[in-house]
Formats: C-alpha cells, sequence, structure tokens
C-alpha cells in the first residue's frame, strides 16, 4: 500500500524535486527504523528515531501516522501499526515517566541519571506528551480499521496508569514520585530544585518536567500538552465507553479533562502589547508565563493538527500571528528560510519539522506553497528532511538519519 501510495502521489506531483523527496521520506520509516516480529502471539513492533537506536514514545507515533490510513489494503501494514501499539503498551507498564525505550533490558548513556533508572530505559525524561502519542495512535487505529483486539488486558492497564499519572501529576497535595536530575553543563538537560521543577501553584494543569524536545520546562505547566492531554483524555474515554464498556472509568477521563480544560481557560491565555489575548508557551501558576513557542510538537503552532483546537478560533489566529513571528525568540528568519527552531539546538537553527506543521495548519495556499518551496530549498541536496538547519546556510544541518 505504501508503494502504490507514492506511485500515485508522485504522479500527481508536476515539480520533479517535491515528488522525489516525497518518494524519499514517505517510506523512510519502514525502509530504515522499523524491526518487526511476533512476541507471545502478538506483533510487537520496535521503531527507531533514527541515529538513536531507541524508541521514543512520541516519535514512533508520528513516523507511522502516515501509514494508518492505508491499513484496510495492507494486512502486512496493519500488523505492523498494532505491533506498535503492542509495544508502546509494555514502554507504559515498564514506566509511565520514561520518555525513550531500549529494545531490551541492555542499559544506555543516562545510567548515571539521578533518577529511577532501569535496563529497559533509553532515557527517563517525563514528559507530558509521551503519555498522550500512544492513546492518538491506537484511537487513530481503531476508528480506521475497528479492529478492538489491541485493547488487550496490557492497554487496559497500562491507560489505568497513565490516567494516574496524570493525576499524581496536578500535584494538589504533594510533588509525586518523579525527579529527575543530570550531571551536565547544558542548563535544558536537567530539571532544577532537587529535580522536581521550578515551583508552582496547583490549578487542575498537569504538571511536565520535559518538553517534547527532550528540553527541561521552565515553568512547569506547559500549555500545549495539556491542551493535548485533554484530547488524550476524550478519546480515552470514547474507547473505554463504546468499545470497552468501562463507563466509570470513562467518567473519570471526561471528569480529568474537564478538570484541565477548565484550568487552561483560567491560566493559559495571557495578554500581549501587540498580539492581544494568547496562549502562552508555559507557566507556574503563580501568574508567571514563557512567551515563546518551540518547533517540536505539542507546540502551540500544532494545536489542530492534534484536534485540541480550532485553526479558526481567533486565540488561535492571534497566537499563531506570534509564534510566526520576531517576537517569538525562537522563531528564525534568514536569508535562505525562515521558521521555529528551539533552545535544544540554538538560535538560528530552523526545523523542517515547524515548517511542515506550518503548512498543515494553514488554509492559506500561498503559505502552504512558501512552506513547500522552504522545504525543496533546505534538503541540502540529500532528498531527506532533518532535524534543523542554518537560517542563512542549509549545508549546515543536524542529523542526517531523523526519520
Amino acid at each position: 500500500a505504501v508503494e502504490a501510495t507514492i506511485e500515485e502521489v508522485c504522479q500527481t506531483i508536476a515539480d520533479l524535486e517535491l515528488a522525489w523527496l516525497f518518494e524519499n521520506c514517505f517510506p523512510n520509516t519502514l525502509d530504515t527504523t522499523v524491526k518487526h516480529s511476533i512476541l507471545n502471539g502478538k506483533p510487537d513492533t520496535f521503531v527507531i528515531t533514527g541515529d538513536i537506536e531507541a524508541m521514543w514514545l512520541r516519535d514512533s507515533t508520528a513516523q507511522v501516522w502516515q501509514y494508518v490510513s492505508l491499513i484496510n489494503a495492507d494486512p502486512k501494514l496493519k500488523d505492523l501499526i498494532a505491533g506498535v501499539i503492542h509495544r508502546q503498551t509494555q514502554c507504559i507498564l515498564i514506566d509511565p515517566y520514561a520518555n525513550a525505550f531500549n529494545d531490551g533490558p541492555i542499559g544506555s548513556d543516562w545510567e548515571t541519571d539521578l533518577t529511577t533508572m532501569r535496563k529497559e530505559l533509553h532515557e527517563r525524561k517525563y514528559e507530558l506528551d509521551s503519555l498522550c502519542y500512544p492513546v492518538r495512535l491506537a484511537h487513530h487505529y481503531w476508528k480506521t480499521c475497528g479492529d478492538a483486539s489491541i485493547f488487550d488486558a496490557d492497554w487496559l492497564a497500562a491507560t489505568h496508569l497513565l490516567v494516574r499519572t496524570m493525576r499524581e501529576q496536578q500535584r494538589w497535595n504533594n510533588p509525586g514520585p518523579y525527579r529527575f536530575q543530570r550531571i551536565t553543563s547544558v542548563s535544558h538537560d536537567t530539571v532544577p530544585m532537587s529535580g522536581f521543577g521550578n515551583p508552582t501553584r496547583p490549578n487542575g494543569l498537569i504538571h511536565s518536567a520535559f518538553r517534547p524536545s527532550d528540553d527541561a520546562c521552565i515553568y512547569p505547566f506547559l500549555i500545549p500538552s495539556n491542551f493535548f492531554a485533554v484530547r488524550t483524555l476524550e478519546q480515552l474515554a470514547e474507547i473505554y465507553s463504546t468499545q470497552i464498556k468501562e463507563p466509570i472509568f470513562a467518567a473519570e477521563c471526561i471528569s480529568l479533562a474537564n478538570e484541565v480544560r477548565s484550568a487552561l481557560s483560567k491560566h493559559a491565555i495571557v495578554q500581549h502589547s501587540t498580539y492581544g489575548a494568547i496562549y502562552a508557551y508555559e507557566v507556574d501558576g503563580f501568574g508567571n508565563a514563557l512567551m515563546m513557542d518551540d518547533a517540536n510538537i505539542p507546540s502551540l503552532l500544532s494545536l489542530p493538527y492534534l484536534d485540541t483546537i480550532s485553526a479558526a478560533d481567533p486565540l488561535y489566529q492571534s497566537t499563531r500571528r506570534f509564534v510566526l513571528s520576531r517576537d517569538n525568540p525562537y522563531f528564525f528568519k534568514g536569508s535562505s528560510a525562515e521558521g521555529i527552531g528551539g533552545p535544544h539546538i540554538g538560535l538560528g537553527m530552523i526545523w523542517h519539522l515547524s515548517i511542515i506543521m506550518r503548512a498543515l495548519t494553514s488554509n492559506d495556499d500561498h503559505e502552504i506553497m512558501d512552506c513547500l518551496s522552504t522545504l525543496k530549498h533546505t534538503h541540502a541536496g540529500t532528498g531527506f528532511m532533518h532535524e534543523s538547519f542554518d537560517q542563512d546556510n542549509p549545508d549546515n544541518f543536524t542529523r542526517t538519519w531523523f526519520a
């Protein structure tokens, strides 16, 4: 089905270079990052990010997302996606606070981190979005093909665990069991205040120690991830009420979603001197807010893509104008391109992800064409998208293999 899609799409793209890019990039996850097998009678799929031999819950979902629409035409592809869901389930059961996992108990370079490491973990940076992405994938798979076999006893246990973890990280009465510190000279690679993060005032939002960039939050209420959590809880409620027939847990999911949504309406919106009412990137519950956006997803830019808010929403549109301007400290514009980056790589380095997300969340044909043109002119002759590239010199880029 993937090969047929490549042939069909490439025939419709008049620009030969764009067609070549699609032909290279669309199958890259399958070609280079997937290890598929049968484990305990179930499909099992381990997906690495590219040049790092580990599986991120976020990345593995995003890497196979574009194939889900094809599974009804391809039983092998369907099994492969089911295998990703089964593997993600096992990862959550190993540790709901970990972001990246090994293919077995082999240890990692981060075993000296000051947190509760296990040999199965590649890294233990708690990122709220890591609990959301597996639900997003399972829900999409189920809605596409109707196969409920993925909702086995382990999946039920994992989803109960992730909701419990979200509850813990509301931190109403205590900071919860998770803490993280790393001996490093890079400030965003470790968490302040003895590993619990900067102080917050509990308000219903869910804490995240790290952003989807794997960088530590400054203010632990990460707004895009809280929006994502609301959508995740709604999807869980749908599955548990209509398929699994557990109305009590479905109601618990809706209750938590409503708590977080209410807190977002009270604490996520700030007044900007230029753009008016917009969403902050991070807040702390004391009235402090971080005004920025990061290329990694969930981001403020990506909220409609994640089905958390309408692209036509006035608050989103004003926020979008902010994040795509130089008032966002991580929006870069150079002689070769403009786009969003982040502190993970540094100033002046634009992420291809942000250009793609700008196009996916736009209804403006001219804006979308500009994004496609930028992608075409910034792959440095490789035929693939990269992690980041220099705003003035696309030949200066990070990570050749970034699936």
